[in-house]
């Protein structure tokens, strides 16, 4: 049997220190981490950039299929996206986590191993956070700083007519994920002693339980000097994204459906399950992929670097936001993508 060790055996502050006790700083920006009443930074003539992320239980994740270990590493990856997305870098957090006694020490210490490797992984530094008690299990609020100059900030709202539209990786593969765990779940609960399939499947499982966020991009769009002209990373789906940007940039988009790049196990799955891959793709979500417009003379350029996809373009904004279909029909897109206080939440992407 593994160690349990209940968590009022250290108390807030001591699970603090045994948690945190391992952290070493690597930014020279990090004065103070962990350990006082506050962090202390210094970006010297650098911008900060600052974005939050919260996650619930049995809203954002699922602990009958998700390890504490993938969870840490996920929590800060989809907040360093963010400051990816703004075509910044990502430089400390501070964790604030509510959990109840139902949770281990051991079980936290999971956790935090899978946040100090994503942190790893980043180049972040964990300064500081909270810790309390919960009655309705687990809740983590991630606040991330980065940093960027101000002439290289990317923003949602400055994508021009008649440019390219962008995307890294491929999509709907998370969603796919989660379809197929919520699947085995079910078997799972209709008899204790089947066990799961993910045979062939371990992308999708993959993108749903450990998401990268897309630094090696930014870096190659770095390498070429090219700055996208806007961007996001997608979170709630294609649709969701690009309809971000065409309305905050007062624009509209014509994608095309066979330029969509979508992993074999996706369209696999997705056949499996009698469900359409492109619309996967479309509202599924939480891919964390890059979605970005660039100049049409970076065409060339941009076709010619791996892991990057030309899907379409922009228009004028009384054109709409639309996608040609590979049969040459169009239609209006439409955000049906994730959103919060729906009902019922965790199928809004259906």
């Amino acid at each position: 049997m593994s160690k349990y060790t209940e968590l009022s055996t250290l108390g807030e502050f001591g699970l603090i220190d045994h948690l945190t006790k391992t952290v070493q700083l690597k930014n020279p920006s990090t004065l103070k981490g962990v350990g006082d009443d506050a962090a202390v930074l210094d970006y010297c003539n650098k911008k900060i950039l600052v974005s939050t992320d919260m996650l619930i239980q049995g809203i954002h994740f699922d602990l009958t299929y998700i390890p504490l270990k993938h969870l840490g590493y996920k929590a800060v990856a989809v907040n360093a996206s963010d400051i990816y997305a703004m075509n910044g870098t990502p430089k400390q957090i501070t964790v604030a986590l509510a959990v109840s006694n139902h949770f281990s020490v051991e079980s936290l210490e999971e956790f935090y191993a899978g946040m100090y490797s994503a942190c790893e992984t980043y180049g972040i530094d964990l300064v500081g956070g909270d810790t309390t008690s919960s009655k309705t299990g687990m809740c983590i609020s991630i606040t991330v700083l980065g940093e960027a100059d101000e002439q290289e900030i990317v923003y949602r709202n400055t994508a021009k007519e008649n440019q390219l539209i962008c995307v890294s990786g491929d999509l709907g593969a998370a969603y796919m994920g989660l379809q197929l765990l919520e699947r085995e779940k079910t078997v799972f609960q209709g008899n204790e002693n089947a066990q799961p399939d993910f045979a062939g499947y371990e992308y999708i499982l993959e993108r749903q339980l450990k998401p990268e966020a897309r630094k090696d991009i930014i870096q190659q769009l770095r390498e070429k000097n090219i700055r996208p002209t806007a961007m996001i990373d997608i979170s709630d789906g294609l649709a969701s994204e690009v309809m971000h940007i065409c309305k905050q940039s007062g624009v509209g988009c014509n994608l095309y459906e066979e330029k969509i790049p979508i992993d074999y196990q996706t369209f696999k799955m997705a056949e499996e399950l009698n469900m359409n891959a492109t619309v996967c793709a479309l509202s599924g979500g939480e891919d964390y992929e890059l979605l970005f417009t660039a100049p049409l003379d970076q065409y060339d350029l941009l076709t010619a670097m791996p892991g990057i996809t030309v899907i379409g373009h922009t228009c004028k904004a009384s054109e709409g936001c639309y996608m040609t279909t590979r049969d040459g029909n169009t239609f209006e897109l439409k955000a049906q993508g994730w959103q919060n206080f729906s009902i019922p939440e965790r199928n809004q992407h259906e």
